[in-house]
Order: C-alpha cells, then structure tokens, then sequence
C-alpha cells in the first residue's frame, strides 16, 4: 500500500528535469559563441528528432480508428477551436494581467496540437478508446504543423499583433521535411527505430531540454525575471489552471450530452485537453526568437506539467468508473482490473 501512494506522488522525471533545465539557464546560461552554438545544436536535435517521429509512425496503428469520424471531429474541435475560443476569452476578462509577450504566450499554447504519447496512455489508464486516441493524436500532431501556425497568426493578428509568415514556412521545411523523409524511410529504418524506442524517447526529451535551456538562457541574459514579476507570473498560472479546467469540463460534459460512450468519453477528454510540449517548442523556437522564445514558452511550461498531474487524477476516476460499471453488469472483475493496472 505504501509503495503504491509512493508511486502516485512520484513526480514524472521529464516535469523535474524541464525544472531543473530552467535552473540550470537562470544560474548558468550561455551566452555569445555558445549560445550561437546550442542554437545551431538545438535546430539538428529538433530536426532528427522529428525525422525519427516519422519513422515510427505506424500506418496500421493510424488506419485503425479512422472510421469513428464523429470522435476525430470532437477532438479536432476541441483542440483547434475551443481551447483558442477559451484563451481569447479568458485573455479578454483579464486584459491588463499579462504583458504583450506573455499574451502571445497564451494564444499559441491553445493553438498548439495534442500530445501523441500522454494522450494514449492516459486514454489507456482511463479504459477508453485507445486506438482512436491513437488516430486523433497522431492526426493532431500532424495537422498542427501547419495549422498552428496559421492559427496562431490568425489570433495574434486578432489582438492587434501578428508573427512574419515567413516563419511559417519555416515551420514546414525544419520540421515537417524532415518528418516527411523519416516516414519514407519507415520500411528500412522503422524496425530499428521500434526496437530502440525506449533510446529515442529519451533523445527526444533531450532535444526538448536542449531548446528550453537555449530559450531560457537568451530570457534569463535580456532580464527574464524583471519582464515576468511574481504578480504577474501568478496571473499567468491561475489562466493556464482556468484554460485546463474549463477545457476538461466542456469536453466532459458535451461528450455526455452527445451520448458518447464511455470509451469514446475518455479518448476525447484526454486527447482533446492535452497539448504538446513535444510540438510547441520546435514550432515556437522557428517563430520566434532570442529572449522573446523563453517568455512565448512559459505558458506550455506551466501547463505541461498540470495537464500530466490533474489528468492522471481524472484518469484512475474513469477507470475506476469503468470498473463499477462492469461490476454492475455482472461482468467478472479480473479482467477488468488485470487491465486497470
């Protein structure tokens, strides 16, 4: 019983080792020629890392939940249009809380995708449709290449902003190409990427730390921590906590009012409500630049983690759910809680 509390309350390492990259920055960052140097270093990580994305995505896995469109839909809707409604509006009841920066900040986590790995597994945990998690997630990620960008151009120009178009096309030819040619390559290289995909989630992660600790450096140099104050900061925090439970609730309760089934239910709270850090800092890292990266990241910063915690929760709740009422039913309960686990 002990072991098992211990395990709910262990923070997930990628949370602590995003922390203790952003330490590192404020403490030690780089600056001049090395700064140069992780920039350049941080383009070919990001690049290989989606080269190697490409590789593992499996056709299969994509193809078998494509017919439940009514779900795909959902999710899209949720993800590309409801979270950018929810940050507008959330930015226009609180107009004078955030600064310029920080307000793009925002406007790009709602447009960002959803996330690909925590989006299944926590479908999975939660006993719901797995494999059309599998479908939107990795159909969120793809779209979103192109539509985040577009979209966020479309918000920021909303609020009286607005980010080169240049930077667009950059999106597609440093990342979207090299993804192109990795799921090309799939039928040489696809088997080795599946056998090494405990090897490349952590070069994955790497790649991330890498661009956060460049971001972060060039915002800590040009006075991160006096454009941010702890005021404004906590304001921050309380928008991205309202974005995530605002989110979740819509997306639960309009999954119920549509009848969705219980399966269908959770693959749509979990995909719909997530958004990917994975995606958001290559994409953002080609819009943007130099210290004005570190402050645009800080919203998916704080929301990445909160998403990871407060789903997990809301996941063993589905299961648990799932479980009674296969209890209910008169169905036997091994199964069931064989897969819980």
């Amino acid at each position: 019983m002990l072991a098992a509390i211990i395990r709910r309350l262990r923070p997930d390492m990628f949370v602590l080792a995003l922390a203790g990259t952003v330490a590192i920055a404020a403490l030690l960052p780089c600056q001049g020629t090395s700064a140069r140097a992780f920039h350049v270093l941080g383009l070919i990580a990001i690049a290989s890392m989606f080269f190697l994305q490409g590789a593992r995505l499996s056709r299969d896995a994509v193809l078998a939940g494509m017919t439940n469109w009514k779900l795909h839909a959902a999710i899209a809707g949720t993800t590309f249009a409801l979270f950018p409604v929810l940050g507008t509006a959330l930015i226009a009841l609180m107009p004078h809380a955030l600064d310029r920066t920080l307000v793009l900040g925002v406007l790009f986590l709602c447009a960002l995708p959803s996330t690909v790995q925590s989006s299944i597994a926590l479908t999975s945990i939660a006993q719901g449709n797995v494999a059309g998690a599998v479908c939107a997630a990795t159909g969120s990620s793809l779209i979103g290449l192109v539509l985040t960008p577009l979209l966020f151009g479309f918000m920021s120009h909303l609020r009286g902003g607005g980010i080169d178009v240049s930077g667009m096309w950059q999106v597609l030819v440093e990342l979207l190409l090299p993804f192109t040619a990795g799921h090309l390559l799939r039928p040489w290289i696809g088997a080795w990427a599946a056998r090494n995909r405990r090897l490349l989630a952590i070069t994955d992660r790497g790649s991330i730390l890498l661009v956060v600790y460049t971001a972060f450096s060039a915002a800590v140099v040009h006075g991160i921590w006096h454009q941010v104050p702890p005021m404004m900061l906590g304001a921050l925090a309380a928008i991205v906590a309202a974005l995530l439970a605002i989110g979740l609730l819509i997306t639960r309760s309009g999954s119920r009012a549509c009848g969705f089934a219980h399966a269908d239910e959770a693959a749509l709270v979990f995909c719909g409500s997530q958004k990917s850090l994975v995606a958001g800092i290559p994409i953002a890292s080609v819009l943007f630049a130099g210290p004005t990266l570190g402050v645009v990241v800080l919203p998916i910063m704080i929301y990445h983690p909160l998403q990871l915690v407060v789903c997990a929760w809301l996941a063993r709740r589905y299961a648990s759910r799932s479980v009674a009422a296969v209890i209910g039913e008169g169905a036997p309960l091994l199964p069931v809680a064989a897969t819980a686990r």
